[in-house]
């Protein structure tokens, strides 16, 4: 592990709020954006836990996703991708991800093909897209860092350790150590990058799968801490990174960096503290820590447009959660 301190340089970043013409958002956690079609994830979501837009206008177009049971609807909603014109969902609570593609109409969504994961899977609560026959999914077995799986759902093979510094979790808490350790993650094709950043703790690892060099940075909050209750890991220090996008030149994440004990004395007085991170940190491909933005609303997801110069993100804590950032 390398550490690292501070960033070079800072910056405040003003948001504009984009107006909707609806309003559809119980908890808008992701915002995935590509050419003129922008999707939100909405992790509570009521009917639906997708809703389109034609981008940049932030148009409605559609809904889809449909909460259920039944077989062409989900029971949860983790994450969506981005695969040329098609689009992949994970819904962990049926281990399935699911592409869809719009209609010739290009306002609408249509399911095409759904792919059951694997039993041996623990729990997918995230997953990219390595190749169109391969998908990598974090291993919440805690026996390796990631999963290969097929185009099929089957498991291929595993890769990776936790990189902890904690020997004694490494060989006797595997399940609890995994839980603390569950991480977003990102993968840009072009460079070959795989990047995953912990919810709990300061950790950013960069896996390049061109030339297989794996690099681990960690911030000055360290490692996720956790204690064991019940084979459990509950969380004792603080919340940490919420989004990851690797870009052809950089890895942007969203860090929080608030501490538990803080949300729950804040709790116990009564006060509700805004949920997501004030902060955007841009590393290097290879982990150099290049610039931290300040922000002005608490953001959980992030769809950076290098070519543009913005960062659309979502503020769960507004009724007009669609906000824009245009880079300095």
């Amino acid at each position: 592990m390398t550490p690292y301190v501070d960033f070079p340089e800072t910056r405040e970043l003003t948001a504009r709020t984009l107006s909707l013409d609806s309003a559809l958002f119980r908890y808008p956690y992701r915002v995935r954006v590509q050419d003129d079609k922008a999707v939100v994830l909405d992790l509570h979501g009521t009917e639906y836990f997708f809703h389109a837009f034609h981008y940049p206008g932030f148009h409605y177009l559609s809904s889809f996703g449909k909460r259920g049971d039944a077989p062409e609807e989900m029971l949860s909603a983790e994450n969506l991708r981005w695969n040329g014109n098609f689009l992949w969902t994970l819904d962990s609570n049926k281990s399935e991800l699911t592409r869809l593609g719009f209609a010739s109409s290009g306002d609408s969504l249509l399911r095409l093909e759904a792919v059951s994961l694997d039993e041996e899977l623990l729990r997918a609560l995230d997953f990219v897209q390595y190749d169109d026959s391969t998908f990598i999914i974090p291993d919440y077995s805690g026996d390796s860092r990631f999963c290969l799986v097929s185009r099929q759902g089957k498991l291929l093979h595993k890769i990776g350790t936790i990189p902890t510094t904690d020997e004694d979790a490494l060989k006797n808490a595997h399940p609890a150590l995994a839980q603390a350790w569950r991480s977003f993650i990102d993968y840009n094709p072009r460079n070959g990058v795989l990047a995953a950043v912990t919810q709990l703790g300061e950790v950013l690892e960069i896996y390049n799968l061109k030339d297989s060099t794996h690099i681990v940075r960690i911030g000055p909050n360290g490692e996720p801490e956790f204690q064991i209750s019940q084979g459990y890991g509950i969380p004792t220090g603080i919340m940490g990174f919420s989004d990851i996008q690797v870009t052809d030149s950089a890895i942007y994440v969203v860090f929080q960096g608030r501490a538990f004990k803080d949300i729950m004395q804040k709790a116990q007085q009564g006060i509700n503290l805004p949920d997501g991170g004030q902060n955007i940190y841009v590393f290097s491909l290879e982990g150099k820590p290049l610039r931290k933005y300040v922000l002005d609303h608490y953001i959980h997801g992030i769809s950076v447009d290098e070519q543009k110069g913005i960062i659309i993100a979502t503020d769960v804590n507004k009724d007009e959660p669609i906000i824009e950032y245009k880079l300095l």
